[in-house]
């Protein structure tokens, strides 16, 4: 299975929004591979890692994120579900579809969702094993609007904070675990 031929499917050669999903999910992949390769000891699925971290974002194209050309219905934080749906469904990539559906934020616990109001059916949308961890721990350090950019720690605590300060500590877990 090769990323891009899917990427390719909902995202038209040469438009804004494929660069930017692909130049963001390829250094989200960039890193979450040199943490897993940090952590042998954890067994993380390379190859997995690989094709789920440049998968994660597909479903952004869905959502009103006109910042980064994406022009669909459904608000941006729904972007991980609705790729989910994509992989499962239409792919049945249903590993893949876990990362894209747990990687927002630090995860999203129920109360987080009561509290934003999203419209998510019953689910466990935080990050569970190893791989989906990795890759959204990696995918917290680059943004889509400043492409190529790694962000610092502390640029992505305070980013987490906004969240609350159990997004926050959720972080820094995954930070402890895989810095």
């Amino acid at each position: 299975m090769n990323p891009l031929d899917i990427i390719g499917l909902y995202y038209p050669l040469g438009s804004e929004s494929r660069r930017i999903l692909i130049d963001h999910s390829h250094d989200v992949t960039t890193l979450a591979l040199e943490v897993a390769q940090r952590h042998p000891e954890l067994e993380p699925d390379l190859a997995f890692i690989e094709e789920a971290a440049m998968l994660h974002d597909i479903g952004i194209f869905l959502t009103r994120a006109p910042k980064i050309d994406c022009y669909g219905a459904s608000p941006y934080m729904l972007h991980g579900y609705l790729g989910a749906e994509l992989l499962r469904h239409k792919h049945g990539l249903y590993r893949h579809a876990m990362v894209a559906e747990r990687h927002t934020g630090s995860g999203l616990m129920p109360e987080d969702i009561r509290q934003m109001g999203l419209d998510l059916p019953e689910g466990i949308y935080y990050p569970c094993s190893v791989e989906e961890q990795i890759i959204c721990y990696a995918d917290k350090f680059f943004s889509k609007s400043k492409l190529g950019q790694c962000h610092s720690l502390d640029k992505v605590r305070r980013s987490m904070l906004k969240y609350g300060e159990a997004a926050l500590e959720r972080f820094d877990r995954l930070h402890e675990r895989f810095a």
